[in-house]
C-alpha cells in the first residue's frame, strides 16, 4: 500500500526537513512529501523514501495506530460493561486526540456516589472541566455542565426507549461517534427464547471453505477463539457471562460448519437464555451474526 496521498496542501501540517530540500509530514496515517518549491508530490522520491527520517515516521505511525487501537478497545470495554468512569480520568486523557475521538459524543449517564445512574440527565459528552464538571448536550439539545465525579457509558441496549431519540438528535446536530454505541447492532430476546431455551440456532449451518477462514473472521472482529468456539465475555452485576459460538474443531484446512450459540457463567455452567442479561445476550448475538455473515453463500448457478 502506498505511503502517500494525492498532492493536496494542508496548511495545518507540521513539515519536517528531510534530504536535499524535501520535507515530509504525516497526515491521517499517510506520509506526504513536498519539494523545495513547496509543491506536494504524488509519490515519495526514492532518496526520501529510504531516508532514516521516513523510517522513523513509519515507526511513529505504527505506534500511533497501536495507541488508537488500545484506546478504542478500552472505551469499548467501558461501554459494554457500562463501567463507572471518573471525571478525573476523562479530564486526564481528553487532550490526547486518540482518547478524545473515542470519548467525544458518547452518550453518558451521570452517576451518584452509589454509582446509581441518572438516565434523565443523560447526554452526549462534549467536554470536561475540573471546576465545572462534565459537559453534555442533553436530549433537548441544551448544553449543560453536570456536577458529578463519575459517569458511565451505557450499552445501547440499556438506553431502551431513548435510543432512537439519541440517534435522531445525533443526526440533527451532525454529531459523529467513533465509539460503536448508538448505531451498534443490538438484539433482544423474545418471550419464546426466554421460556427455558438453552441456545440459539439461528446462526447454525454456516459453511466456511476452511476452518481457518471462520476463525480468522472471528479474530478480525475482535473475538477470541478457544476450543472450537468464538467467545465473547461480558461482565455484569452478577459476574462474567461468556457467549460461545461453535466454529468447529477439526483441521484448519478443511471445510467447517457453524453450530449453536450458547452462554455459560463464571463456573462454566450453561445458562438458559432467560438467565442471560440483556447486554450479554445482545453482544453474543452480535458476535455470531458478524461471523455468520462471512459464510459461503451459494449463487443461483451453484444451487
Amino acid at each position: 500500500m502506498s505511503d502517500v496521498t494525492m498532492p493536496v496542501e494542508n496548511t495545518d501540517l507540521r513539515w519536517v526537513e528531510a534530504v536535499d530540500g524535501y520535507a515530509v509530514a504525516l497526515e491521517q496515517g499517510k506520509i506526504l512529501c513536498k519539494n523545495a518549491k513547496g509543491k506536494v508530490l504524488s509519490a515519495l522520491p526514492k532518496k526520501v523514501r529510504e531516508s532514516d527520517l521516513v523510517g522513523e515516521i513509519r515507526d511513529l505511525r505504527e505506534h500511533i495506530a497501536l495507541h488508537e487501537d488500545e484506546c478504542q478497545k478500552t472505551v469499548d470495554a467501558w461501554m459494554v460493561r457500562s463501567l463507572p468512569v471518573s471525571k478525573a480520568v476523562i479530564e486526564a486523557v481528553w487532550r490526547d486526540p486518540a482518547w478524545r475521538s473515542m470519548l467525544e459524543n458518547a452518550v453518558v449517564w451521570p452517576l451518584d456516589k452509589n454509582h446509581t445512574a441518572d438516565g434523565d440527565r443523560a447526554g452526549f459528552l462534549r467536554g470536561v472541566d475540573a471546576k465545572r464538571g462534565v459537559g453534555v448536550v442533553d436530549l433537548d439539545g441544551e448544553s449543560r455542565w453536570l456536577k458529578v465525579e463519575m459517569v458511565a457509558l451505557p450499552h445501547p441496549i440499556l438506553l431502551k426507549g431513548e435510543l432512537q431519540d439519541f440517534r435522531e438528535l445525533a443526526t440533527e446536530l451532525s454529531l459523529e461517534q467513533r465509539l460503536s454505541q448508538l448505531f451498534r447492532e443490538t438484539f433482544t430476546s423474545s418471550a419464546e427464547l426466554r421460556d427455558g431455551e438453552p441456545c440459539i440456532n439461528d446462526f447454525s449451518g454456516g459453511t466456511f471453505e476452511l476452518l481457518a477462514h471462520a476463525t480468522s473472521r472471528a479474530r478480525k472482529h475482535g473475538f477470541r477463539v478457544s476450543g472450537g468456539y468464538a467467545v465473547c465475555p461480558v461482565w455484569g452485576p452478577s459476574g462474567k457471562v461468556e457467549a460461545r459460538y461453535w466454529l468447529g474443531a477439526d483441521y484448519w484446512d478443511e471445510e467447517t460448519e457453524t453450530g449453536d450459540l450458547s452462554w455459560v457463567d463464571e463456573k462454566e455452567h450453561s445458562l438458559a437464555i432467560a438467565k442471560v442479561g440483556a447486554v450479554a445476550f445482545s453482544e453474543g448475538m452480535r458476535m455470531a451474526s458478524q461471523i455468520y455473515a462471512g459464510r459461503k453463500v451459494e449463487t443461483d448457478e451453484e444451487a
